[in-house]
């Protein structure tokens, strides 16, 4: 049996803020679309979009590269959208983004990549991790890309950008959701090879060697307690 995407409200502190659409100017997207038989400068503009679109810019190396990928979008034997799908299905976009973080995490890098939005609320995230749970990464990546909501905005041929402005702050102004680094939670250290420190010896103060202790010194007595606290207790 089938199991149906959850419902969910489209609530969001987003909804208080005006697209990008609502203002025209500089900070309005470009777009990036096949539609009128691109040159070859403008295909290598678009291809660069998808993969900072989908990646990231510090994600975006010679190993996440599909050159097989790339030379049928040139010759039109897939549409950007198919583009983008294989993206998603790389190796190398599941070793960097999927296999290092749970799925809710997924979920909401996801939905800000190909739809260009944040998520609504903590059921969109819900129900979406629910997909990849019981159908699988795949069936996740299909159901984002032929929903209504992304062929709206997007289609067979326009790179997906970013649509909606965030709230959230910091000094040197607003991140566009592509550019923000994937969270490594602790549960995912171990799968990423960092080192592992549990200490569970006696705390000793670090003395520089030229800085030893002389006579007199109270830290002398400070370490005559700290070796002699195990036959105190």
């Amino acid at each position: 049996m089938s199991i149906p995407l959850l419902s969910y409200s489209l609530s969001t502190q987003n909804q208080r803020v005006d697209g990008l659409e609502a203002f025209p100017g500089e900070e309005q997207p470009t777009i990036y679309s096949t539609d009128n038989l691109p040159t070859a400068f403008e295909m290598d503009q678009i291809i660069w979009a998808a993969y900072r679109q989908i990646f990231s810019e510090h994600q975006i190396l010679k190993s996440s590269s599909e050159p097989f990928l790339e030379s049928q979008l040139r010759f039109n034997q897939i549409t950007v959208k198919e583009f983008i799908a294989g993206l998603l299905l790389s190796s190398a976009f599941q070793k960097l983004n999927y296999d290092v973080n749970n799925n809710y995490r997924f979920v909401e890098m996801c939905v800000q990549r190909v739809l260009g939005r944040d998520v609504y609320n903590e059921r969109e995230k819900l129900a979406w991790s629910v997909i990849i749970g019981s159908k699988g990464f795949e069936t996740f990546v299909s159901m984002l890309l032929d929903s209504d909501e992304y062929m709206a905005n997007f289609g067979e041929s326009i790179v997906p950008y970013q649509r909606r402005r965030v709230i959230a702050q910091r000094s040197k102004g607003q991140i566009p959701f592509n550019l923000k680094t994937p969270r490594y939670g602790k549960d995912f250290h171990a799968k990423l090879g960092m080192p592992q420190f549990n200490w569970q010896g006696p705390v000793r103060r670090f003395r520089p060697q030229e800085q030893q202790p002389k006579s007199g010194d109270p830290a002398l007595f400070l370490g005559m307690l700290e070796d002699l606290s195990p036959a105190l207790v």
